[in-house]
């Protein structure tokens, strides 16, 4: 049994967005890396990026197996990894905890004891190894998921794996994670679509107007249709909770929108405000107070670069950027949001370098 120390072999069983980034990673930082999927081809491409390579013929056993396949499989593709290889810890990078580990107990899977849960929350709605990134994990959230049956020793590899990604882990159990996912992850997901659903039949005329906004609230809706039903049905109970709560919520603002009650209607807008402060803000930390300086960024390569580089010859810290490009217009507008105090310096020194600047 390991002892918190990760060296490797690590095996990852699916090469994805994640398996693919997480290869990557752990090569970049000499840990042996072997790769199995399915797909020849996403194991070629993989392999090609130089995420790892095929287990040799004569080898070690794995120190650790990271399963890294699509929802519906998670659950079967545990129970091979403890059975065939009974020397190694066991996690995975699922969105669901709970439904897996109910899978592998109905089953009578031997070794429990080596399996921990893991969920890195970071992603992108492309798919695929081409996707892949060495700094996918950097900085985000990994929750760490044991259950009641996990290993100490299992759980310090798993928590190892999490820190030598650049991961923050975040250690929790697997129902209290899918309860947690449903609300900051799958409900998003959902209600994005909806919204993005009401644009396919729109004439054209309307969707001139798109600025900004549509496109953050529905940004996410662009994920893979197959995958986010497997995820969103696999998590079922959680998810059905909250959607319940948004449809009640739902019939009020209809009501209040409907028959002009604008003070409960205000009241449902500031608690929406109220949410947007409870998202943490940099490195897991409260939310900062910010400041815009908005800059007319004209379209032509090199433009961001430049602008990128005068903001940091001015010494102040850039902590968000936001990026506005409605079609029609020969310039993006870009948001750079900043200390309060570094607002009226950024400006100055913006100006001075001849860019156009608001706030």
């Amino acid at each position: 049994m390991a002892e918190g120390r990760l060296q490797g072999p690590v095996l990852v069983v699916g090469a994805g967005l994640l398996g693919t980034s997480l290869g990557l990673t752990l090569t970049k930082l000499g840990v042996p890396v072997w790769l199995r999927d399915t797909s020849s081809e996403h194991l070629r491409t993989a392999l090609g990026l130089g995420a790892g390579q095929i287990a040799p013929d004569i080898a070690p056993p794995p120190q650790l197996v990271v399963v890294a396949v699509p929802p519906d499989v998670i659950g079967e593709t545990l129970r091979w990894a403890l059975t065939h290889h009974p020397q190694a810890v066991v996690t995975d990078v699922g969105s669901i905890k709970t439904g897996p580990l109910e899978q592998l107990r109905a089953r009578g899977s031997q070794g429990l004891a080596r399996y921990v849960g893991g969920h890195p929350m970071a992603g992108s709605e492309r798919s695929g190894p081409l996707a892949a990134s060495a700094a996918l994990f950097d900085g985000r959230p990994w929750a760490v998921t044991p259950h009641q049956d996990s290993s100490a020793d299992a759980v310090e590899l798993v928590l190892e794996l999490v820190r030598m990604t650049g991961a923050t882990p975040v250690r929790m159990s697997p129902d209290e994670h899918d309860r947690a996912v449903a609300r900051t992850s799958h409900l998003p997901h959902l209600l994005a679509s909806l919204v993005a659903g009401r644009l396919v039949d729109a004439p054209p005329g309307h969707l001139a107007l798109s600025g900004q906004g549509v496109r953050d609230v529905t940004r996410v809706a662009a994920g893979d249709p197959d995958l986010w039903q497997q995820i969103v049905t696999g998590n079922a109970p959680a998810v059905v909770h909250l959607l319940g709560e948004v449809r009640d919520q739902l019939d009020e603002l209809i009501a209040a929108v409907s028959k002009g009650k604008r003070k409960e209607l205000t009241a449902i807008l500031e608690q929406g405000v109220a949410g947007t402060t409870a998202i943490p803000g940099k490195h897991g930390g409260p939310a900062r107070q910010t400041a815009s300086v908005f800059v007319s960024v004209p379209d032509h390569p090199g433009e961001l670069a430049r602008l990128f580089a005068d903001a940091g010859a001015s010494g102040v810290n850039i902590e968000d950027v936001r990026i506005d490009h409605d079609p029609g217009r020969p310039t993006g507008l870009v948001e750079l949001l900043v200390a309060p105090d570094m607002e009226e310096h950024l400006l100055t020194s913006l100006e001075s370098r001849g860019w156009v600047t608001h706030r």
